[in-house]
């Protein structure tokens, strides 16, 4: 794709990235949703199909059979008008169609009662009456929970009532399917829950044992789970050994070449030391001291986390190795403040997060007179705070700073003795902690350099 070319997004794609914003950014939350969501839809899909085709139509086939019997009961009564008190016809609802039925005398139809909010039977049973009967009837399918009451007006001043067990006219028991079907669905989810769970647990004590690595710090870990977790897992574990390896092997190359630099070196200071002092033996002997520092700094840069690669993280005081960097820039005549918020006990490298203090310490001493040193550790973040009321940087030339070998003369004071690598060592041990370092404008007017580590 070429640099500034215009992406171009249908409508399908902008509503699926609109959607992905609300969806759950974590592997198990997604898995689940994986998992809940096509039961959800397929037993929607089933009680939607029930409901509207098995539950309705046994409904209407209820219906139409009791609609059926009120209009025999009608036929019946009609035909034999000499039995007016409807014994007869009262005996034969009772015994053989499970009706109770009252013929009432000079009255008229109730008015109109209030629908049911689930109104399948009391729409069902209205049509069959209208098609079966089509006589002017009253309908109450909420007044008694267990029956149904008809009432259908025969002439002028007779009405006949009819009570009906609400299972003849309506399948009142298919909550029970829908019961068994929600309860049946929870069961299998958890089971499903259960078995996701502990396939998802490997991949994040892999990602903690990764974060951990990033980090500095040894965490026991054994490969678990699925085949392909456990190839991931192995692979991760070899290629820490690799890693291991070549920090080992690095180390040991440069802890050589130092003591051979460092032998010359001292062989060029026993040679001065033998001459007559002239101003030309004590320039020598302040160059070979200016390339013994150097040489100091090049080592460590090059071995990486400030010359402590294979040093394990710890607990560490953090109190007491702010005090000694506050000792040793008051020792050097800067008033120097300390503030400590939260625990004070966090875990680093020690040495490596000694050396790191120590060089934001020493920048700030080299051009400023004033030093601020703040942390706050009330979270699982370690904030550290070293101001200065030195000329500073500008915004721009802030990144700059932080690659190895670069000093702004124009900026910051002549860094006599130094080799611009003070800052970049300083966040190369925060960044090999997980963390990094960052600068900015200091309340005392100079510079301010922030530490933010996970501690």
């Amino acid at each position: 794709m070429k640099i500034g070319a215009v992406l171009h997004y249908t409508p399908l794609d902008r509503a699926a990235r609109w959607f992905s914003r609300f969806l759950p950014k974590g592997l198990y939350a997604r898995a689940l949703i994986i998992i809940i969501a096509p039961v959800i839809l397929l037993q929607s899909v089933v009680a939607y199909v029930f409901m509207e085709r098995h539950y309705e139509l046994v409904t209407r086939r209820l219906s139409s059979a009791v609609t059926a019997d009120i209009a025999a009961l009608i036929q019946i009564y009609e035909s034999y008008p000499q039995d007016r008190e409807a014994t007869t016809l009262t005996r034969i609802a009772s015994d053989s169609l499970q009706l109770d039925v009252d013929i009432l005398h000079n009255t008229d139809l109730p008015p109109p009662g209030p629908k049911p909010f689930f109104s399948i039977l009391d729409e069902t049973l209205s049509n069959e009456l209208r098609r079966q009967i089509d006589r002017p009837y009253w309908l109450d399918t909420v007044g008694r929970s267990n029956y149904v009451e008809i009432r259908v007006k025969l002439n002028q001043n007779t009405v006949m009532r009819v009570l009906a067990r609400r299972s003849q006219a309506y399948a009142s028991n298919s909550h029970i399917f829908l019961v068994w079907m929600g309860g049946s669905s929870f069961v299998l989810l958890g089971i499903a829950i259960l078995f996701l769970r502990n396939q998802i647990r490997p991949i994040l004590r892999l990602a903690e044992a990764a974060e951990a690595l990033g980090m500095g710090r040894e965490i026991e870990f054994r490969p678990r789970g699925a085949r392909e977790v456990r190839q991931a897992g192995y692979s991760f574990l070899e290629m820490k050994r690799r890693i291991e390896r070549n920090i080992e092997q690095r180390t040991t190359m440069l802890n050589g070449v130092s003591h051979d630099l460092r032998t010359i070196l001292t062989r060029f200071k026993l040679s001065l030391a033998l001459m007559q002092p002239t101003p030309e033996v004590e320039d020598l002997k302040r160059d070979v001291d200016e390339m013994s520092r150097m040489l100091e700094g090049y080592l460590a840069f090059a071995r990486g986390e400030g010359g402590d690669a294979g040093e394990q993280a710890s607990e560490t005081d953090l109190r007491q190795l702010l005090e000694e960097a506050q000792s040793d820039a008051e020792r050097q005549g800067h008033v120097t403040e300390l503030d400590i918020v939260g625990d004070p006990i966090i875990i680093v490298r020690p040495d490596a997060f000694r050396r790191l203090l120590f060089n934001l310490v020493s920048n700030a001493a080299r051009h400023g007179e004033r030093i601020a040193i703040t942390a706050n550790h009330e979270t699982r973040w370690l904030i550290l705070h070293v101001d200065d009321d030195g000329p500073g940087i500008p915004p721009d030339m802030r990144e700059e700073v932080f690659k190895p070998f670069v000093r702004l003369d124009e900026a910051r004071n002549q860094d006599e003795g130094g080799s611009g690598l003070g800052l970049a060592i300083a966040r190369d041990i925060a960044r090999s902690h997980g963390g990094d370092i960052t600068l900015g404008d200091s309340p005392l007017g100079g510079l301010r350099a922030t530490v933010r580590l996970p501690a």
